[in-house]
């Protein structure tokens, strides 16, 4: 039986490791369908049975389905961890994924906006309380670089106005400290003074920084929405995602001469190698401006 050892691994993961619930998810995912292609495709029942041939072969039928070599990656990750797990509970004798190889990562630019657009986007004119909690919501983003799932877990005591940071929890549950400046530090205090206290209904105990309608915490697809329905409004044509804002953030201070290890460290990347894939888009931009305006280009 294959299961009993994959649920033991999902018990490590949870209550040894602490893995977040969206990197247990992937690992359940991962693992669920590769061992569904070793019972029903290798027809092996115990884990001593599987071998490296077992598992190239599930590699090759994920590369024939189209998986993309991010995925492949991911994949080969999830299952390297297993199977290392068997071997330290000894309940394999040997390691089937050592010698995998990992595909290379294709390293896409990620999609930014120009200054003129995210002075659209952030021009949200009104008084309602959504209205003046949308401002300071992509406000903070777009000056933090904040990832959606940190935005959204914010709780107003992770707020330092006064001093001009806010603190937050990143992959890992790893604290930083963000500053931020003072066009979304006025927006943010606007937002606690005028329009919070309106949407968080009489007898809520709610920590929230940023809440719905209901008075209750913002969701991912509460804040993607909501984002795509600004845009739309600003008339901005491209696609537009919560990271779009971070990634926006990274390139316009490496543009206006930050350092790397300064955006890294706002960005709260633990690689510095994430960061540098922003230098290559401001390369990118300067080539453009070169083309664009050089009379021997």
């Amino acid at each position: 039986m294959l299961k009993p050892a994959f649920d033991e691994f999902v018990h490590y993961l949870i209550v040894e490791r602490g893995v977040t619930d969206n990197t247990l998810k992937s690992y359940q995912r991962d693992l669920k369908n590769y061992i569904h292609y070793l019972d029903k495709v290798s027809r092996k029942s115990v884990w001593n049975a599987i071998g490296r041939a077992d598992i190239t072969g599930y590699l090759y039928k994920l590369k024939e389905d189209g998986k993309s070599p991010a995925t492949l990656a991911r994949n080969i990750s999830s299952i390297r961890s297993f199977h290392q797990f068997l071997i330290r509970e000894q309940l394999v004798d040997h390691d089937a994924s050592i010698h995998i190889e990992t595909p290379k990562k294709e390293r896409k630019l990620p999609a930014t906006l120009s200054s003129r657009d995210v002075e659209a986007l952030l021009t949200i004119d009104g008084n309602t309380p959504l209205k003046i909690r949308n401002k300071a919501m992509l406000e903070l983003m777009y000056a933090t670089g904040l990832r959606v799932s940190e935005l959204i877990a914010l709780k107003v005591s992770d707020l330092h106005l006064t001093m001009g940071f806010v603190r937050c929890m990143g992959k890992g549950s790893k604290e930083r400290i963000v500053p931020l400046g003072n066009v979304a530090g006025k927006a943010v205090d606007d937002y606690l003074q005028r329009a919070r206290g309106r949407l968080v209904k009489r007898g809520q105990d709610q920590n929230a920084l940023f809440v719905n309608q209901h008075g209750r915490p913002l969701s991912r697809q509460g804040f993607w929405k909501i984002l795509k329905g600004i845009a739309r409004e600003a008339g901005i044509k491209k696609t537009i995602t919560p990271h779009t804002l971070r990634h926006s953030f990274a390139t316009h201070l490496l543009e206006n001469g930050a350092d790397l290890r300064s955006v890294q460290e706002m960005l709260g990347h633990a690689d510095i190698s994430t960061t540098q894939i922003y230098t290559h888009i401001t390369k990118a931009r300067l080539k453009d401006i070169y083309q664009s305006f050089h009379p021997r280009a």
